[in-house]
């Protein structure tokens, strides 16, 4: 009994020496690890969406500069959709309806069967741009037959395009973009609940129309509506403004227990939620879809942008708008943060400190550190790129200050632009080892040029220090997410 009370005692002495000291508690393994992806995915290749089906594949479809058909790729993982065969599985008509301008194809399982949406224009006026519907029941859609469901009705007959489809409590809607003729614009947002999958009941509601100074340059659009859930939210991004550079998201979120055919339950955001990025090179984003990673834990931005801002002639004829993808992360009210559109190459991930599981490194006034609530994401996230020193290293590139890394200076860590200088390379290398808290799921990052010394946080700041305590080793252990 002596000896049962004895070690009882020693765990509570330990259990308050730990808590004198302030030793917080570790973190569990992220439950959105890291994902990473190469853009761009696919070239020439506009208006994307990408539909993971529960038979191991995921399904891509999006606008040919053509406008002439619908194509289809499938892959087992997001990445090897860029090399996978693509078929043709509808081409336009020769005459009438259907027979130009096909743009912004979407991919659908719905009660057993596939369904492509898409727009049309006709050969006798290219610009009567309406919603169409095509229908498969095989099991691969590649290689199966298509049957036209024909248009889509609404009330009135007028320009529409880029018709999406989403269940949300067990309703199924449809939601669009249309020319109002009682708008001084090109097109507004529309929503709608679904007789069936190619059918509209009751009357649409208006949800958004351009009507912000970003919405509105070059032409006035709300366009490209796409739906992702989280949190008991539904949150609808959309598109606005003309297709250059200027093209860039806006977004509206309502409750998911609210009427969402009552326009009052959206609130549209004040500022774009996604937009050009001079310092990343990227141009002009949207027409997106939403997608999730292969293990179902990371949310994927799926996209459209150009490498260049000048287009020669109509943006329409300029065929180079390229699919993207990138991770979505959550922000601690629930709202999703976007970021930036991010350098082509390897995508940016973010890092968390094992025993601070909710601060993620990240820059400010260039002074690496780490901290809580970075909602300005592109500080928080690092390309992990093949070390400036070389010999089996990484660095890690800003995501929104490309040529700059993390370096260490005085034993502190900054991020600063590469000068070329071999003492920049080799302050700028570190080895990836396993966490040294955790090694299964952790990283650490050990300096190139001082050895034993990693990267570590103090006081909140990162340096490069020895290690050799437990809360050493704790200081020095990230997750990536």
């Amino acid at each position: 009994m002596r000896r049962l009370i004895g070690r009882l005692l020693t765990a509570v002495l330990a259990a308050l020496a730990l808590l004198a000291i302030g030793t917080p508690a570790h973190a569990t393994a992220p439950a959105s690890p890291s994902v990473t992806f190469t853009n761009p995915l696919a070239e020439k290749r506009a208006d994307p969406h990408i539909f993971k089906h529960t038979d191991g594949y995921y399904y891509f479809t999006a606008t040919v500069p053509e406008y002439d058909r619908i194509v289809l790729r499938r892959a087992t993982t997001l990445q090897g959709l860029a090399t996978a065969a693509e078929t043709t599985i509808w081409t336009k008509h020769a005459s009438g309806v259907m027979g130009a301008h096909v743009w912004a194809p979407e991919i659908h399982f719905i009660d057993g069967k596939w369904y492509v949406y898409f727009a049309a224009g006709s050969t006798s006026d290219v610009w009567a741009i309406r919603m169409y519907v095509l229908e498969s029941s095989a099991a691969n859609p590649l290689t199966g037959s298509w049957t036209e469901k024909g248009q889509i009705a609404t009330p009135v007959s007028s320009f529409s395009l880029d018709a999406t489809t989403f269940v949300v409590n067990g309703v199924r809607l449809l939601a669009w973009a249309q020319r109002n003729p009682a708008e001084d614009n090109n097109t507004s947002l529309f929503i709608a609940k679904m007789a069936n999958p190619w059918t509209i009941s009751g009357t649409p509601t208006e949800i958004s129309q351009p009507t912000l100074s970003w919405e509105t340059v070059g032409y006035k659009v709300n366009e490209g509506p796409a739906v992702i859930q989280h949190g008991g939210k539904v949150f609808l991004t959309y598109s606005a403004s003309a297709t250059d550079a200027n093209y860039c998201l806006g977004m509206l979120t309502a409750s998911a227990s609210a009427d969402l055919l009552d326009a009052a339950s959206w609130t549209k955001s004040s500022q774009p939620v996604f937009k050009t990025d001079e310092a990343t090179g990227q141009y002009g984003p949207g027409h997106n879809s939403f997608t999730v990673s292969e293990d179902g834990k990371s949310d994927i931005l799926v996209y459209h942008d150009r490498n260049y801002k000048d287009i020669s002639g109509d943006p329409l004829n300029d065929p180079n708008r390229r699919t993207r993808l990138q991770k979505i992360y959550w922000n601690a009210d629930g709202t999703p943060n976007f970021g930036i559109p991010v350098a082509d190459g390897v995508t940016p991930v973010r890092f968390s400190s094992y025993n601070f599981p909710d601060r993620y490194i990240r820059h400010r006034d260039f002074r690496a550190r780490i901290e809580a609530n970075v909602t300005n994401l592109a500080d928080s996230q690092f390309r992990v790129v093949t070390g400036l020193a070389g010999s089996g290293t990484i660095s890690l590139e800003s995501a929104n200050y490309p040529g700059y890394y993390l370096r260490h200076k005085n034993y502190e860590v900054w991020v600063e632009k590469s000068d070329g200088s071999s003492t920049f390379k080799n302050d700028a290398s570190f080895f990836q080892r396993a966490g040294l808290a955790d090694s299964a799921d952790g990283v650490a990052f050990e300096s190139y040029n001082y050895p034993g010394r990693y990267l570590r946080h103090y006081e909140n700041l990162l340096h490069i220090q020895p290690v050799s305590t437990t809360l050493d080793r704790q200081d020095a252990t990230f997750y990536a997410e």
